[in-house]
């Protein structure tokens, strides 16, 4: 059994180094899709490492913008149509590192094959989505590049109706529906459904972090239902009011040691790296 760790990654080669390291399994391959606007050339010698691609469809990222996922979108298709066939693709973020010991996330994966791992809130009148509803009915003009866009962007909200989702099936989501574990069947589903809806498309480009409920909405109306864990194997901590996670320091090592899950985010390395030793030992990463 094999497992794709798509890695969405922007900044800080240092540490995406340190990540894979300490991910390090015969039956892990790593792919990093590098945002356009970034200089690959900071981040090239990481090819040279075993067990690591980089996506070559690189798409610009904008935060919030459904360029995020547009990038997803090509990842996935690149990585399904390698010669070699994985049973998980597990998507990451360059901050992102793993909290337990690599052969034991790997003995979990072949434990639950088939299974999709992917967090959503299961109440639609909960209070992200009293917040995330607008990211749907209203324009959003975050991925658009002319002068004044969100002038005009006020403008469309103001004398426009709310916009209705194209189709006609209940949404999923959460703050961390963002990153996941899902089988290549799976991924290879989601990447045809978009395909096969392009109103949905169309219709995407102008939503705000459309990350956060968009592939968590296909999978909860697919097939793939009934194999979902509500789950996303992340340890993540929220600040009310903030619209990114907190950075996690060496304050916090006591709790991640003391949780379930297989990852955390989200980490800096520039701001505390102190944290990533004690996980390392913790862990037992041979230096």
């Amino acid at each position: 059994m094999k497992i794709a760790h798509l890695i969405m990654a922007y900044k800080n080669s240092g540490q995406v180094e340190r990540m894979i390291k300490a991910m390090n399994h015969p039956n892990f391959h790593f792919y990093i899709h590098l945002d356009l606007k970034s200089d690959i050339k900071e981040f090239e010698y990481l090819q040279n490492m075993e067990g690591v691609s980089f996506i070559t469809n690189r798409v610009l990222c904008n935060w919030g913008g459904f360029s995020f996922v547009r990038a997803i979108m090509t990842s996935l298709s690149e990585i399904l149509n390698k010669d070699e066939r994985y049973s998980f693709i597990n998507l990451m973020s360059g901050q992102d590192y793993l909290i337990k010991p690599a052969e034991q996330l790997y003995q979990f994966y072949a434990t639950h094959t088939g299974k999709c791992f992917i967090s959503y809130d299961q109440d639609p009148k909960a209070l992200w989505w009293k917040d995330a509803v607008t990211r749907a009915e209203r324009y959003h003009f975050t991925d658009l590049k002319f002068k004044g866009r969100y002038f005009v962007q006020g403008i469309f909200n103001k004398v426009l109706p709310k916009r209705s989702f194209p189709l006609s099936i209940p949404l999923y989501g959460s703050s961390d529906s963002s990153w996941w574990s899902i089988p290549s069947d799976c991924a290879a589903y989601i990447v045809d459904f978009m395909k096969s809806q392009p109103r949905l498309e169309r219709f995407m480009q102008y939503t705000w972090g459309s990350d956060e409920f968009i592939i968590a909405t296909i999978i909860m109306n697919s097939p793939f239902k009934d194999h979902v864990i509500n789950d996303n194997l992340r340890f993540i901590s929220w600040e009310s009011g903030r619209p990114n996670p907190r950075i996690l320091t060496d304050s916090d090592f006591e709790s991640i040691k003391a949780t379930d899950k297989f990852y955390a985010r989200k980490f800096d390395n520039q701001v505390n790296v102190k944290i990533l030793d004690q996980l390392d030992q913790f862990v037992g990463v041979k230096a």
